[in-house]
């Protein structure tokens, strides 16, 4: 009785967040085409520059924004929940048009030269909690972690991008994170793209063992068999986004992610036993861009 109480408390939760989210976006698409962007601000010079690095003075462009996804309870999961999820990132103004996939952490492209960008990264992982799903039950749980480092962006053409991100986790996780992605880039008509291609991530011992291993104790109290979860390449996987720009300020997309784990996480009792290897993602969401000068 009480799984199917939480079901439906899950099931009522998702609905209204979906409802807020369409809502959300559906007075997006009443604003008038004619806005445009504009400076909303200026703000001092910092009292010192990095080395190395080009003066942080001139006009920038903010994204932010709100996104929602269906997507796996935890990473191993069979099932799914609904979430919402932050869009955020800087690049200077007059730059490549931006372009951001699903997939892509918070970030600040500090450096931006011609079809290049590189900056500091940030990501968010959600704590696991094992009251919460009866498939966790035994193990534990896992502290939120913050995964802060960089990520290096090229445009060989201006229809492909590659990214790079590496991070390293504070928290929950304490091991480092690699992402690779790729990304062709098509505009079908005006204001309307749609964008695709491969993924690819790689994880520490550190980043891995707190989601897939199982101690000693943890066997015992979980019914699993004990399993020592070590890192190498995580998954792999393939995704595809399709966006509209609503104006120069709003954009709305909608995508769908596909990841299949590998190595020691595929293996993991957790995810052959009661999860699955296969990972979806689907979501939704808006973002709205404006500019800042520094002085």
């Amino acid at each position: 009785m009480k799984h199917f109480d939480d079901a439906a408390l899950r099931l009522t939760v998702n609905v209204r967040l979906t409802a807020t989210l369409l809502a959300a976006i559906g007075a997006i698409m009443a604003i008038p085409q004619s806005a445009s962007a504009q400076t909303a601000f200026t703000l001092p010079a910092p009292p010192f520059e990095l080395p190395m690095l080009p003066s942080p003075s001139g006009n920038w462009t903010v994204m932010v924004g709100i996104g929602g996804e269906y997507m796996p309870d935890f990473v191993g999961s069979k099932n799914g929940r609904f979430m919402p999820i932050p869009i955020f990132s800087i690049r200077r103004a007059g730059s490549i048009d931006q372009f951001r996939g699903p997939r892509d952490s918070a970030s600040i492209a500090l450096l931006d030269v011609g079809n290049f960008r590189a900056g500091p990264a940030f990501k968010y992982v959600a704590s696991r909690k094992a009251d919460k799903y009866a498939e966790l039950t035994g193990l534990g749980d896992v502290k939120a972690a913050y995964e802060l480092g960089g990520f290096v962006e090229y445009y060989p053409v201006d229809w492909l991008r590659l990214r790079s991100e590496l991070r390293q986790g504070v928290g929950g996780h304490t091991g480092t994170v690699a992402d690779i992605s790729a990304d062709v880039i098509v505009p079908l008509i005006q204001r309307l793209t749609i964008s695709a291609g491969p993924r690819f991530t790689w994880k520490s011992t550190k980043a891995t063992a707190p989601y897939f291993g199982v101690d000693a104790a943890q066997a015992l109290a979980s019914g699993l068999p004990t399993y020592n979860a070590k890192g190498g390449a995580h998954s792999v996987g393939f995704g595809s986004q399709v966006s509209y720009r609503i104006n120069p300020q709003w954009e709305v997309h909608a995508y769908v992610e596909y990841e299949k784990l590998l190595g020691d996480a595929a293996d993991s009792p957790l995810a052959k036993l009661r999860g699955s290897s296969n990972q979806t993602t689907v979501g939704l969401g808006a973002s709205y861009s404006f500019d800042f000068r520094i002085r």
